[in-house]
């Protein structure tokens, strides 16, 4: 079993429901992931064929989102199926601290709360096999109930490498050793993304055929420290003497090569489908927990990770449900995070849980070609805390983007369509209608029970504090 510490925790109980009639999961999220990190989505310099052959398999979306421009939150959302605003998990844990910062940060959530029925537990509820690999980093960090919110606190029947790490932190880092939970250390040149990949194929390889499975794998990749073993490195930087980096790309020999290991993983879980024939029932998933840590891994799009732009937050967004949606196919219907939830219940036959995923709406209805469009609108975004952005809330309704940083009240406007990179802020030139979607942003944040800011009685201005030292 690839040295797994692991045993007989795939021994799992024979379902209740027909399986034959419920598919399986296969959830792969990757960290730092740029809207222009795969072929599929323009990248020349990036080598991604197994990706880029997902996507040709079942529906590529163009305008998919994550919930938030920082980790943590929008891997809760993807979890609970409701904005961060809604459950106060709002920033990545345990969040900047800024003392002297005109705003003061809100009390906010560093977990989730057992009282919510997240994904996981609604899927074993309805008989799935549950499985979590890689990055967790939902874990209030030193808090009295740290242990209680580990992955299989929430819903996973066995957890391989998931702890309070927002990054690899082990002595290796990407190489072994990476001092993991239920993860052995290998032997010295491991890479991180293999071991893992290893231990989800083990999973795959030992689950009883009769029971359906959710295979979550939230990948630590692309998360610094940029790492990439050695022969990938020397590749990268070859390549990147002749490359005519026509779109402004990430050119990193490193960055690269752990792309292509990602790559490689993806291909080797696809081939694993196959093998076991399990690929004809199998939805595969794959997208991002918000944007690039790099300025050119967007695609074009403006900023980066920790912005308030769409670089922040536009995210690859893949799914292939075999039999259902057709290979090859596009969408640009916006969506988000919040919508996996109530998606995936619906592709399993199970009852929707409203109460639960309260802000996230099935795309079933886009998969199978049914609709290209959904009856919501409006997405919404809410970050009380300060990154390489200003606090700020955002609302898209159609293709109107309004962002309000909440320092100063400052607003801007962009249509989304006819300028996709934010160059031309139509504030000033539409106040009518920046004040209509302002109106409706404030209304949500009220409805959802937002935190607000208040002002810092400790707030020092930037010139004062770069004279004083502070």
């Amino acid at each position: 079993m690839n040295g797994l510490k692991w045993i007989g925790l795939l021994l799992l109980p024979a379902m209740v429901l027909a399986a034959n009639e419920q598919p399986n999961f296969v959830f792969l999220l990757v960290d730092d992931l740029g809207w222009g990190d795969f072929g599929c989505y323009g990248s020349e310099f990036h080598e991604t064929p197994n990706i880029d052959k997902l996507a040709s398999q079942g529906m590529l979306f163009k305008n998919g989102y994550a919930a938030c421009t920082v980790c943590s939150p929008s891997r809760a959302a993807i979890l609970t199926g409701c904005y961060p605003a809604r459950t106060h998990l709002t920033d990545w844990i345990a969040g900047h601290k800024r003392p002297r910062a005109k705003l003061s940060v809100p009390d906010w959530t560093m977990k989730m709360e057992h009282e919510r029925v997240v994904l996981p537990e609604a899927l074993k509820a309805g008989g799935y096999a549950t499985a979590f690999f890689g990055k967790w980093h939902l874990m209030p960090i030193g808090a009295p109930d740290f242990e209680e919110h580990d992955p299989t606190r929430h819903g996973f029947d066995i957890n391989i490498g998931g702890r309070e790490w927002g990054q690899p932190k082990g002595p290796g880092k990407y190489f072994s050793p990476f001092g993991m939970p239920n993860l052995d250390d290998g032997k010295k040149g491991d890479f991180l993304t293999d071991k893992l990949t290893d231990a989800a194929l083990d999973f795959l390889a030992a689950t009883e055929r009769e029971q359906p499975f959710l295979l979550y794998f939230a990948y630590y990749t692309l998360h610094g420290p940029i790492m990439a073993p050695p022969e990938l490195v020397a590749k990268y930087k070859q390549k990147a003497k002749t490359f005519k980096n026509r779109r402004n790309e990430c050119v990193n020999p490193a960055r690269a090569g752990m792309v292509e290991k990602l790559d490689d993983s993806v291909g080797r879980i696809m081939a694993k489908l196959d093998e076991l024939g399990l690929s004809e029932n199998t939805v595969v998933i794959l997208t991002g927990d918000n944007g690039g840590d790099k300025p050119e891994s967007t695609g074009g799009l403006r900023d980066f990770k920790g912005f308030s732009h769409e670089g922040g937050v536009r995210e690859p967004f893949v799914v292939k449900w075999p039999g259902k949606t057709a290979a090859g196919s596009t969408c640009d219907e916006p969506v988000i995070g919040t919508d996996f939830y109530p998606t995936m219940l619906e592709m399993a036959g199970l009852p929707p849980r409203p109460d639960q995923h309260r802000d996230g709406v099935s795309i079933v209805p886009l998969l199978t070609g049914q609709r290209t469009t959904l009856d919501r609108n409006t997405l919404y975004w809410h970050y009380p805390h300060y990154h390489r952005t200003l606090p700020y809330g955002a609302i898209r309704q159609g293709d109107l983007k309004l962002i309000e940083f909440f320092e100063d009240g400052r607003l801007e406007l962009y249509d989304l369509k006819a300028d996709p990179t934010e160059s031309e802020n139509l504030a000033a030139a539409h106040p009518e209608k920046a004040q209509e979607l302002l109106k409706k942003l404030k209304q949500w944040r009220q409805e959802v029970g937002a935190q607000t800011m208040t002002d810092n009685p400790n707030y020092v201005p930037p010139k004062q504090a770069k004279k004083k030292g502070k």
